[in-house]
């Protein structure tokens, strides 16, 4: 490591870098030396940025390495960087050729390093003041760059006076303050709840049901209880027969005193009766519940009696507990927890991994208070690791693929294949998204599209997010257009009862392909109108955009550096003193920078030669070893959904192809691998699986099934078709915008199939069904929760310094999801409403 003046003479750093390797681990030694990097961006390029004229203002310039091991020396003095600032040589500008800040534009390039004054740095200056008063300071530079020069300097000014500072600062801190005080109430609050009601279990009798012999008990109620809980366990269907009248069903008689009337009144016999369908295929068990209102504290009697077409006995295992709260107010409370999820991811109060386990424990709290408190074991259960499966083995596929430069070089392709122009490059990328989705798994498709999107917008100086936010829309509209590209899909075909109504796998995929391909054709122009107004290109020129992504990685390395002893200490007050010193110098030249909006490439033929020189394959045997593992792992997906001998799920196939790859790669540092994956965004989907699953055992989305059927029943019946097709499209997209869409799709069909079945409504089941595929996979667009790979996408664009916001994917994503649910519905009312395409 050198240092050069504006002479070209050089300056020794290094006995600083030897001095700090005698105090210092050898790790912290090479980061300081330059030799260990802090982690680059997503495309593996350095930052870069030009050198200033020169040093004016309240900032001074001195080298990066001059009395570097004073500094360290000194770090614990009250003011270490006025005595770099001060030991300066001649020049004013020195420049600093080290890996990590080379120029990736230009080959040789010079930087400079602004120093506060020490009126303006302190070291009692902790790391997180630093980077909250970096927040407010930005955002007012952009506010600002937009007036007239002599108003931004004014403001500029209003806002440097140490006085506004100050209080801004105090401000800062007490909404902190108040913050963090009552999210620690709230968990405390639900800690103490979850942990003053034990967990009871659920004690299961079993029972031999013939047509001969009735089962009956009578339990006696509790003063407290408001329902009384009956689970039914064993060779049963959620929905009811195709042909009424002609299958094996169980009855399940409750008989309760209503002494809720006059008191001259003899009580009267209140009987709830509750049908359950038994399943053809004796072999095949599932869990069934129901819910019955307790009307008194008299005993209550349970009848249980079976209708078989052969004497020979059913097994089966009933269980029972009564609850505390009625359906209303477990609804209520749920309602309110979803909400306040919500608000904290929207408003960005915590992270989104955090506010999903607050209200995961919000909701096991719920639970324990009305007498539902579950297992640790079942809620193990509740979590899909077959996606948590997915998810980890295609990240650690994506992490090893990106060490080959193949991510670069497609980004050099698609830049060459839309010739210079972007929003040819952008709808390409968008429809490769959506056929890709079409056959593979959502999240696979984002998991392989985001490292190229992200790479191929920084070679064109593009913004990532827009441009991303863009791709995980149409690839959850192409999800929709076949029986096996999104979960809800999957969940409808294979439905016996639905397959005996001749809705199979062809059927539904011809039917959905239609009204697809028609949302697509209205929704690319719509994307483009959306755009009208934005500009696509970043709106500094790439120097600031480097500056801004450099500023992110040197945050990250002195978050990553412990402070366990006074070395480490020193070396992450150095990071940060280097951060605070860039963000001086970028916000003083947003301060001053005029914008100018980039326009398309003109020169792209010159550019793709120059492009195609510094973004090759770096490593050919690594990437034809990826090729080899990636292509069978998406061939093993498409015999997984159509040849049903093979006994692998999407998470064993992505788990074996990593274990594969680690082999030939011969990886020997797996950490950096393991650095590479998502862990937020994994914990995330665990909470998010929890939380969904409690708010279910709620009774919040059978509430918002039970109440959409009653609105389809109020409907006369020439316009019930009509009604229920809207109906369960609207609702079934802003549900699944909310909550997740596999739990409310599995909830939803065996509500809607009774409906169909009901002689009072007389409605066909597949055109529900057909609305109920469209609104629970194209309203995943409405929010950035609303489908997994959204979560996915924000997550891998977070990690590369690109993460978008929940209102950022909103103004985008909500209009989109109206607009292409408005086309799906009008599809659905033309094929089945008037054509009558039943």
């Amino acid at each position: 490591m050198h240092l050069e003046g504006r002479d070209g003479r050089r300056y020794p750093g290094a006995p600083a870098v030897e001095l700090l390797q005698t105090s210092v681990p050898t790790g912290l030694a090479e980061l300081a030396a330059g030799k260990g990097r802090p982690p680059r961006g997503a495309d593996g390029a350095d930052p870069s940025h030009s050198c200033s004229s020169g040093a004016t203002g309240q900032s001074s310039w001195a080298p990066a390495g001059q009395e570097f091991a004073s500094f360290l020396t000194k770090g614990r003095s009250h003011s270490p960087l006025p005595q770099m600032s001060s030991s300066r040589s001649k020049d004013s500008c020195f420049t600093e050729n080290t890996p990590l800040l080379r120029n990736s534009l230009q080959e040789k390039g010079s930087r400079c390093i602004p120093v506060y004054h020490s009126e303006f740095i302190t070291a009692e200056e902790s790391w997180e003041d630093s980077s909250a008063d970096w927040e407010p300071r930005y955002l007012l530079s952009r506010e600002v760059s937009g007036l007239s020069a002599s108003a931004s300097s004014e403001k500029g000014d209003l806002l440097d006076s140490p006085h506004i500072r100050l209080r801004l600062s105090k401000l800062r801190r007490c909404v902190q303050w108040l913050k963090v005080t009552g999210l620690f109430v709230f968990v405390v609050l639900c800690s103490i709840l979850f942990s003053l009601y034990p967990d009871q279990g659920k004690l299961w009798q079993l029972l031999a049901l013939s047509p001969l012999e009735n089962y009956s008990v009578n339990l006696s109620s509790h003063v407290d209880s408001t329902l009384l809980q009956v689970d039914l366990a064993g060779a049963l269907v959620a929905s009811g027969p195709s042909h009424p009248g002609r299958e094996e069903h169980i009855v399940v008689e409750l008989t309760q005193a209503d002494t809720l009337g006059s008191r001259w009144r003899r009580p009267q016999q209140v009987t709830h009766n509750w049908t359950v369908y038994l399943n053809p295929r004796r072999s095949e068990h599932s869990v069934m519940s129901r819910t019955f209102e307790v009307l008194t504290r008299e005993t209550v009697s349970i009848s249980i009696r079976a209708s078989l077409q052969q004497t020979q006995a059913v097994p089966l295992l009933m269980a029972h507990q009564y609850l505390r709260g009625s359906v209303e107010a477990q609804v209520t409370i749920a309602t309110a927890i979803l909400a306040g999820v919500y608000a904290l991811i929207i408003f960005e109060i915590v992270h989104r991994t955090l506010a999903a386990m607050l209200g995961s424990l919000a909701a096991l709290a719920a639970l324990a208070v009305i007498g539902d408190r579950p297992s640790l074991t079942h809620v193990v259960e509740w979590i899909d690791f077959e996606t948590l499966a997915l998810l980890f083995g295609m990240m650690i596929l994506v992490a090893i693929f990106s060490e080959t430069g193949f991510f670069d070089y497609c980004a050099v392709k698609a830049y060459r294949l839309s010739r210079g122009r972007v929003w040819a490059m952008i709808i390409m990328l968008c429809l490769i998204a959506a056929v890709l989705s079409a056959f593979l798994d959502n999240v696979t498709t984002m998991l392989l599209f985001t490292p190229v999107t992200i790479r191929l917008c920084e070679v064109l100086n593009l913004d990532p997010r827009q441009v991303l936010i863009a791709e995980v829309i149409f690839t959850n509209i192409g999800g929709a257009a076949t029986a096996i590209g999104d979960p809800p899909n999957v969940i409808i075909v294979s439905n016996q009862e639905l397959r005996k109504m001749g809705l199979d796998f062809a059927g539904f995929t011809a039917h959905m392909f239609i009204g697809i391909c028609l949302v697509l054709l209205v929704c690319f122009p719509l994307l483009r109108l959306l755009y009208w107004n934005r500009k696509l290109y970043n709106k500094e020129p790439s120097e600031i955009v480097e500056l801004k992504h450099e500023i992110h990685v040197w945050r990250l390395t002195a978050q990553r550096i412990s402070p366990a002893s006074r070395e480490e200490t020193a070396v992450r007050r150095l990071l940060l003193g280097k951060v605070l010193a860039l963000e001086h110098l970028l916000a003083r030249r947003l301060h001053t920078f005029h914008r100018q909006i980039s326009q398309e490439d003109k020169n792209w033929e010159t550019n793709i030669q120059e492009l195609q020189k510094k973004h090759r394959i770096s490593n050919g045997i690594l990437l034809a070893k990826c090729l080899m593992v990636l292509g069978f792992v998406i061939f093993m997906f498409f015999l997984n959904s159509f040849v049903p001998g093979i006994h692998l799920d999407l998470g064993w196939i992505a788990i074996l192809g990593a274990i594969w790859l680690l082999i030939l790669a011969d990886i020997h540092d797996f950490e950096i691998i393991l650095h590479r994956v998502e862990w937020a965004t994994l914990l995330f989907f665990a909470a998010l699986f929890v939380l969904m699953e409690a708010l279910a055992h709620l009774h919040l989305i059978e509430y918002v099934g039970e109440q959409t059927a009653l609105l389809i029943k109020m409907v006369p019946e020439e316009q019930r078709l009509t009604a229920a097709i809207v109906l369960v499209v609207w609702v079934s997209a802003l549900a699944s915008s909310l909550i997740d869409n596999i739990p409310f799709t599995a909830t939803m069909i065996p509500v809607l199939l009774n409906l169909s079945h009901d002689p009072e409504v007389g409605l066909p089941a597949p055109p529900l069904m057909y609305a109920l595929a469209f609104g629970a996979c194209l309203g995943g667009n409405g929010t950035l929760i609303g489908a997994s790979a959204n979560v996915v996408c924000a997550g891998i664009a977070e990690q590369h310094g690109y993460g978008f916001s929940f209102m950022e994917f909103f103004r985008l994503g909500f209009p989109m999801m109206v607009v292409s649910c408005t086309v799906g519905m009008c599809y659905l009312l033309v094929a089945h409403a008037v054509v009558g395409w039943n």
